[in-house]
């Protein structure tokens, strides 16, 4: 799949917005790439799912796990390009990444985590930690949009469909803020 591809699915999906938000680091950036639009049409979750897939085909993965809630939608999709099991990792009620629902990791067991978009890399490394201390071999980590421009590592191979250098600041630092923009939008909420 080619980065013109992906950006022709955005366009159509109205994934890439432009503003002012407050993403779920912390930061703020000038673009947001809402992603969970890819997942209301399977026409674009279906190509960009399996062109995702793909990079990771004939590894032996067992399982796809994404945090909820971007990659809930994201993990079926993926694992059902690589015909295996998939399901979520939830924040429990003190807020952290946990397996619910019966959800479990089996020892040895071939996990690859998804994600929809990349930033910091906060709930994959969460999710890392739960697959490790159940015993779980991450085999990748796999993402539709990387936000780093490919600077991020988790210390096992990491794909992505598209990687976008998206600037991002620490809240004392937005250039947007210091201009006086309106306060930034969190994705998610009612505006968005």
């Amino acid at each position: 799949m080619t980065d013109k591809r992906v950006m022709e699915i955005f366009k159509e999906a109205g994934v890439l917005l432009e503003g002012h938000f407050k993403l779920t680091s912390g930061r703020h950036s000038n673009r947001y790439l809402q992603c969970a639009k890819i997942f209301r049409n399977t026409k674009y979750s279906e190509e960009l799912c399996a062109a995702l897939a793909a990079k990771f085909s004939g590894q032996g993965i067992q399982v796809v796990i994404g945090p909820a809630m971007g990659a809930v939608q994201m993990a079926y999709e993926v694992s059902r390009a690589l015909k295996c099991e998939n399901f979520f990792a939830e924040r429990d009620e003190n807020g952290k990444m946990s397996l619910r629902r019966g959800f479990s990791v089996s020892s040895g067991q071939k996990v690859l985590i998804v994600e929809d978009v990349v930033t910091t890399g906060g709930s994959v490394r969460e999710v890392m930690d739960i697959v490790r201390q159940a015993g779980g071999v991450v085999v990748g980590v796999g993402s539709i949009v990387d936000r780093t421009g490919g600077r991020i590592d988790f210390g096992v191979p990491f794909c992505s469909v598209i990687s976008l250098d998206v600037e991002s600041w620490e809240p004392q630092d937005c250039p947007l803020c210091k201009a006086g923009a309106p306060a930034p939008v969190k994705p998610g909420s009612r505006k968005i």
